[in-house]
């Protein structure tokens, strides 16, 4: 193990043990239970790929540390110089001890410990807003990560996510999403679906997609005037519970051909996100 510095002035770390301590925070990243024990005590998340590792700091989001391969060093300057500048370590190691470390080759590039931010209130998430998106019991990382990515993709202004949705900053969820959940602006909602009421109080139509007898089609949602609209979905298995939907002030379906009574929540998203544009 050695220390040496770029041109940036990064401290670089030179490894070769995957038992090195300064590891522990990459260590067996496929080890669900071992993210959920550590991102919430110790505020720390994982950012993969040069990509979102670049939109993590373009939101302001601090580094702990980063690690690469040699290879990566010279295409990763503006990364190590960001690194540099929070004086955080530039951890170097070979693939055979990356493979050891992580379980898996490591062909995007490099990984970066980030430092979890403060989340914003709902009021400063949603002040300006005119469409937000509310994901409710979505416990699939890939589902959460592909619905940010769509909010991006297709304008949403802000995204909420009640108690029991899964954690938006967890890797799989910030892969998934192209690093667009370091873009949008998202919290968390505490009382739910208390904050309904909150949310039509400033003014947001709440739209509810889910399959029911009294249900509009998303084209009629689409037609109709509304200065503020907020988009709700429910769990991949059972969807919305009925206390939403009692409060809501739309039910809304997407209209379904070949037998098929419902699409994934994802392309659900997706599709309510492009028809609402």
């Amino acid at each position: 193990m050695s220390a040496d510095a770029t041109p940036a002035g990064a401290p670089v770390v030179r490894i070769g043990d995957a038992d090195d301590p300064r590891l522990e925070e990459y260590a067996r990243l496929t080890d669900l239970a071992l993210r959920r024990r550590k991102e919430p005590a110790e505020g720390l998340y994982i950012a993969e790929s040069h990509k979102v590792i670049r939109r993590a700091l373009a939101a302001g989001h601090r580094p702990r540390s980063l690690l690469m391969a040699p290879r990566w060093l010279e295409e990763s300057a503006d990364l190590v110089e960001a690194a540099a500048a929070h004086s955080a370590p530039v951890l170097v190691a070979e693939e055979a001890v990356l493979r050891e470390l992580t379980g898996f080759h490591l062909h995007r590039g490099a990984l970066a410990s980030m430092h979890r931010p403060a989340l914003p209130t709902l009021e400063q998430v949603t002040a300006g807003a005119r469409r937000v998106a509310i994901f409710d019991g979505i416990v699939d990382h890939t589902n959460l990560g592909a619905g940010f990515r769509s909010a991006a993709a297709l304008g949403v202004d802000a995204v909420l996510v009640t108690p029991t949705s899964a954690d938006p900053l967890y890797r799989r969820s910030v892969r998934v999403s192209m690093g667009t959940v370091l873009q949008v602006p998202w919290t968390r909602i505490d009382d739910w679906p208390g904050e309904v009421d909150r949310l039509q109080a400033q003014g947001f139509t709440m739209a509810a997609l889910a399959l029911s007898a009294d249900a509009i089609t998303l084209d009629e949602l689409a037609a109709q005037e509304h200065p503020r609209l907020a988009l709700i979905f429910g769990s991949e298995g059972h969807g919305l519970p009925q206390a939403t939907l009692d409060r809501v002030d739309a039910v809304v379906r997407i209209p379904m051909g070949a037998g098929v009574d419902s699409l994934n929540v994802a392309a659900s998203a997706a599709v309510a996100f492009w028809a609402t544009r």
